[in-house]
């Protein structure tokens, strides 16, 4: 028999033994094939320590439904699929009936039903509750499409609900939106990203994280801070940290698409005017921002640009990037190449 956790003791009426007595609820890891697959999953049951040997091991309806579950899960995981548990939350937080939704995806009423408790869905379906997944324009679209499927007011309703999402997510959606849209042409990892994809949320949380620790972070500065925590990161590790791709500027490097990424709503950026009377972006931690996306590694290479540019003005650091020679070896409005970061000063 397999290795078994308990989990607690349970008092009730044992249908093996026929008794009213404590019996053990147990979990463990089992197997299973599905659709030609093998895959593990936890499973529960409970053990009668009366009964014979052969057969003391007995699951409830709901226990069976559940052990199910978590099989469909694991495949779902292992084929890199939604989990049950992840359409729920989608459907969740569109506040949509699991008929609703199936319908604002022109399928039948009982699919999201089956998918979120029985059935596996396919790669197709899959693909269209990404879509929706973090787009609720995407959402507003598929209304639209398949408007023919609801009442007059229960279509009112349900586009309402999209629309609160779309509102939930306000300004930081549609910038993320924008910003994405600025990196199209970046799809694939490349020199260009130093391999790495745009990861929005490690960027945020890597220009908090400076915040935390640079008092004096103004627009500028940051942007040839992250273009040296990008470089020193691929210098070491073979790959950057946020995926941003930097042109050279007359000011240093400077990320595609640093307009909207300066209105990302996460960022806490204030505009503020020098003694010059010159308007300039002051960048402040971000209050509960999750640094959990970021990694030893990255903030140990955020940490050591911290440590060498914490006290340089704006001027001086772009006078020191000015030095490097993968600006020097790059004309204005050429992308910088991580390749030519390999050879960035030593810090």
């Amino acid at each position: 028999m397999e290795t078994s956790t308990l989990i607690r003791k349970v008092h009730m009426d044992c249908p093996l033994c026929d008794k009213t007595h404590e019996v053990e609820e147990r979990k463990r890891f089992a197997t299973i094939t599905l659709k030609g697959d093998k895959v593990t999953y936890e499973e529960r049951f409970y053990f009668c320590a009366n009964a014979n040997d052969e057969e003391n091991e007995f699951e409830t309806g709901s226990m069976t439904n559940e052990n199910l579950l978590n099989a469909r899960n694991a495949y779902r995981v292992k084929h890199g699929l939604l989990t049950s548990d992840e359409i729920v939350a989608i459907r969740e937080s569109y506040g949509l009936s699991q008929v609703d939704l199936a319908r604002l995806l022109g399928w039948g009423e009982a699919t999201i039903s089956r998918y979120e408790s029985k059935a596996i869905q396919d790669e197709a379906y899959d693909t269209m509750l990404r879509l929706i997944k973090d787009n609720p324009l995407q959402a507003l679209e598929f209304l639209k499409k398949n408007a023919d499927k609801f009442p007059g007011r229960k279509r009112f309703e349900v586009r309402s609900k999209i629309v609160e999402k779309l509102d939930a997510y306000g300004k930081e959606y549609l910038t993320r939106q924008a910003f994405e849209g600025e990196y199209a042409s970046f799809e694939e990892p490349s020199d260009s990203n130093g391999f790495v994809l745009l990861d929005i949320d490690k960027l945020e949380a890597a220009i908090s994280y400076m915040a935390e620790k640079v008092s004096n972070l103004f627009k500028v500065k940051l942007m040839k801070m992250l273009w040296y925590a990008d470089a020193l990161s691929y210098k070491e590790n073979g790959v950057a940290i946020t995926g941003l791709v930097y042109r050279h500027n007359e000011m240093g490097a400077l990320p595609i698409g640093h307009y909207s990424l300066m209105n990302l709503e996460k960022l806490n950026v204030h505009e503020e005017v020098s003694i010059n009377y010159d308007s300039m972006l002051h960048i402040y931690p971000s209050k509960g921002m999750d640094y959990s996306v970021l990694s030893d590694k990255d903030k140990s290479i955020l940490d050591a640009v911290i440590r060498k540019f914490k006290n340089y003005k704006a001027q001086e650091i772009v006078d020191y990037m000015h030095e490097e020679k993968a600006y020097q070896g790059t004309n204005p409005g050429e992308i910088i190449p991580f390749s030519m970061a390999r050879e960035i000063r030593t810090f």
